[in-house]
């Protein structure tokens, strides 16, 4: 196994900041999932790891030894792409083998390491085929099996699985975090898809335009994002957010567009009090987190469409100026344009503050 420390690391591309002096640490045996929008800079940060970009600034430290000036062999990664790379004209038997043949490993070494790989990767009766007669995910596969052969102090894999279908791609996830499991090794994975990222991750790093936003558990980033980009790039479907201030006359917060009012706990009251922006405040809350009701306190909607999903729909309700969310069980039925009653979840609401976006609570 093998650790992994990243300070301070940037790096630029012409006038385009692609990294902005991030740090994160990724431990012994850890799958780190690194998340983010295309050119957030997942990738460059991918390759300054492994040695194939230059740093502008920072450091990158592999159990305890600073990689500065290390080549790409010395670092001693195996790098999975996107696009799989393998060689066309050779088996998938020869992909594999062809780096242990590069470190001059005797025949017996190399077809013994090669047959334990594909056996645990299940792709043993895929060996004497060529990528051509492979469909994705097994090519994915043969792919996964010559990095693993080397049996390098850690494995870097950019996207590996977006050029799967969606069957495949589930399946896949289950594989990696199992292979990952079996191998007792460290992952670092970058993706944009939040879905493999919870899924799949111990942590996960949320990058955005270069910059680190944040460094948790997928439970903590879900339920207790650093800030608003955060809590809206991260859950399917996204954060039902609107605009709204605290009242402190009322201790309440109400929407901007007078269409609800909602009394917060103690605990969220003690945080907005001594917020610098009190009329200038993002109000969140999650699908599953809008309850249906038709108890006296609850807001009033109506409904703009029905999202059936087999085990769950979501309700799609207008509420003054917003349209959001809200998560109810597979048999609800109703008509565009009924009314609909519901309640926030006050306890796991989230209030951010609209200038900086950051969290409040």
């Amino acid at each position: 196994m093998s650790n992994l420390g990243v300070s301070g690391l940037s790096k630029r591309f012409g006038r385009t900041q692609a990294l902005d002096n991030i740090s994160f640490d990724v431990k012994d045996g850890e799958f780190m999932v690194m998340l983010g929008p295309t050119a957030a800079g997942k990738t460059t940060t991918l390759r300054c790891v492994a040695g194939l970009e230059k740093l502008d600034n920072g450091t990158v430290v592999m159990d305890g030894e600073d990689m500065a000036g290390k080549s790409p062999a010395e670092r001693d990664v195996a790098f999975v792409f996107q696009t799989y790379a393998l060689y066309p004209r050779k088996s998938a038997y020869e992909n594999m083998a062809f780096p242990l043949e590069a470190r001059e490993m005797s025949a017996k070494d190399i077809d013994s390491r090669v047959r334990e790989i594909a056996e645990l990767l299940q792709i043993t009766e895929l060996l004497d085929r060529r990528p051509a007669a492979m469909s994705g995910g097994q090519q994915q596969r043969v792919a996964l099996g010559r990095a693993m052969v080397r049996q390098p102090r850690m494995f870097l894999m950019d996207e590996p699985l977006t050029n799967l279908d969606f069957k495949l791609r589930v399946e896949m996830r289950a594989e990696l975090k199992r292979l990952q499991r079996e191998l007792d090794t460290t992952f670092f994975y970058v993706t944009n898809d939040q879905v493999e990222a919870m899924t799949m991750a111990d942590r996960i790093a949320v990058l955005n335009e270069g910059v680190l936003q944040q460094v948790d558990t997928p439970e903590t980033i879900y339920d207790h994002p650093a800030n608003l980009f955060v809590a809206q790039f991260v859950g399917n479907p996204r954060m039902n957010t609107m605009l709204c201030h605290f009242d402190a006359s009322t201790n309440q917060l109400v929407a901007n567009d007078e269409a609800w009012v909602i009394q917060p706990t103690q605990a969220q009251l003690d945080k907005l009090s001594s917020v610098p922006n009190p009329k200038n405040l993002t109000f969140g809350v999650r699908a599953e987190d809008v309850l249906l009701t038709d108890r006296g306190d609850s807001i009033q909607g109506e409904i703009y469409v029905l999202e059936p999903l087999g085990d769950r729909t979501f309700v799609d309700i207008e509420l003054g100026d917003n349209t959001i969310k809200a998560r109810a069980d597979a048999d609800f039925t109703a008509q565009s344009g009924d009314a609909i009653q519901f309640k926030f979840d006050v306890e796991r609401t989230h209030v951010f503050d609209t200038l900086t976006q950051e969290t409040i609570y």
